[in-house]
């Protein structure tokens, strides 16, 4: 399964520094109007007011509320995957990847308290949108996990199920501990968590 950019949800991509600073406005106004309300319940001028901005200019980008939508939805994906593997960059223990990318989600749910919100509405939304999201996150997790295991420092354990395991410890970790706790415990938090995986799913060569 091949996402589309998130370019392919926009009518016109900015090509000025003031267009993308306009698009942002679009977006950010969009977060919070989608959290607050829920996505039925929001209306595209309540976006452009909450932007402050025209409401045709709503129109220059998108053609509709539902292609808004799926643009966060696909700037979530790209933005996390690209950041983890930046982080990542240069690292080649599996088991330090998992560690550091842990890590980098809690204070990435930190600082994006709406992507629970908008990602887990996409259920409600389009069920078919909401699989897709996962598992396009489940097939990049896989392919990576096929070169630890190839390397031998994965267990014999299905990739696929794998793959999910670890997405649904994430994300179930930040929930409790950042969405709800509020707990700056991340550090703690990550090395428990890397108990249960170092024991279960890496091979210990000692």
């Amino acid at each position: 399964m091949q996402w589309l950019k998130e370019s392919e949800y926009l009518l016109n991509p900015p090509k000025t520094k003031r267009g993308w600073d306009t698009l942002e406005k679009i977006c950010k106004a969009a977060e919070r109007e989608f959290s607050e309300k829920g996505f039925s319940n929001v209306s595209v001028v309540d976006i452009t007011q909450s932007a402050q901005i025209a409401a045709g200019t709503f129109y220059i980008y998108f053609d509709s509320k539902l292609a808004m939508y799926k643009y966060l939805l696909k700037s979530y994906y790209h933005d996390i995957r690209m950041n983890i593997q930046k982080q990542v960059e240069g690292v080649s223990s599996r088991e330090e990847q998992e560690a550091i990318g842990l890590r980098y989600w809690f204070d990435y749910v930190d600082k994006h308290h709406f992507v629970f919100n908008i990602a887990w509405e996409s259920f409600f939304i389009d069920k078919e949108l909401f699989d897709e999201y996962y598992t396009s996150f489940g097939q990049a997790y896989s392919s990576r996990l096929q070169r630890a295991q190839e390397n031998g420092e994965v267990r014999d354990i299905d990739l696929e199920v794998l793959s999910f395991s670890l997405i649904g410890i994430s994300n179930f970790l930040a929930l409790h501990w950042v969405v709800f706790k509020k707990k700056n415990h991340y550090d703690y938090v990550r090395d428990e968590a890397m108990k249960l995986l170092r024991e279960g799913m890496f091979i210990n060569h000692k």
